[in-house]
């Protein structure tokens, strides 16, 4: 098993800590990392386009001249999709699906996959306790400056919900939060640190480590 140095909250190392090898010592796969990322990204996108059909434009329910006798084309309707104003054929549509299904073993592999790759790169910062006394910005600010990550993209993983921290995090945009029974590919691949402490670390192993 590998071991993990473990912080205070003044960011001093006060020891280490065995990290279960069932999630944190799994051999990283690309393809399947990418799989789950492509899955993720696909089941959250949402249809914002959307294009009327002949029949859900307003209008057009008179004929606009008699079908013979006039010389010109016949038209039933001025929202014939061949005039301007009318409807679009093969428009986009608000009801389209763009779901993927993945596996739910794949998807958890290629979490801890993830979760691997960061601690091998030393990217994942254990807490003996995740806590701050005052919902203060500049105190969480300082606490990131005492750890290894400095004032590079972390996301905060707790166990409980913690208003102190997310409170003084709220207006730093290179912080984000997380459950520790929530964590995703995407999240994880997009900042640099995963910062969290013994309590999520526990919670971690019991839900992703089965």
């Amino acid at each position: 098993m590998a071991n993990i140095k473990v912080y205070n909250i003044d960011g001093q190392n006060i020891g280490e800590e065995k990290m279960d090898a069932k999630v944190f010592e799994i051999k990283p796969k690309a393809v399947v990392i990418q799989q789950a990322v492509v899955a993720q990204q696909a089941n959250s996108r949402v249809a914002i386009a959307h294009t009327k059909t002949k029949g859900e434009v307003r209008g057009g329910g008179k004929k606009p001249w008699k079908q013979k006798g006039t010389g010109q084309a016949r038209v039933g309707s001025i929202r014939s999709p061949l005039w301007k104003g009318g409807g679009v054929i093969f428009g986009p549509r608000s009801n389209r699906n763009f779901s993927l299904k993945i596996n739910k073993k794949t998807k958890n592999k290629a979490l801890k996959m993830v979760l691997s790759d960061k601690l091998a790169n030393e990217k994942i910062i254990l807490l003996d306790k995740l806590e701050l006394k005052e919902a203060k910005t500049k105190n969480l600010k300082n606490l990131l400056k005492k750890l290894p990550c400095g004032e590079k993209k972390v996301m905060f993983s707790m166990a409980e919900k913690q208003e102190n921290i997310l409170r003084a995090g709220k207006n730093l945009y290179h912080i984000a939060f997380c459950a520790a029974n929530s964590l995703n590919v995407v999240d994880l691949l997009k900042y640099d640190f995963l910062i969290l402490d013994k309590e999520a670390l526990k919670k971690i192993i019991a839900v992703y480590g089965k």
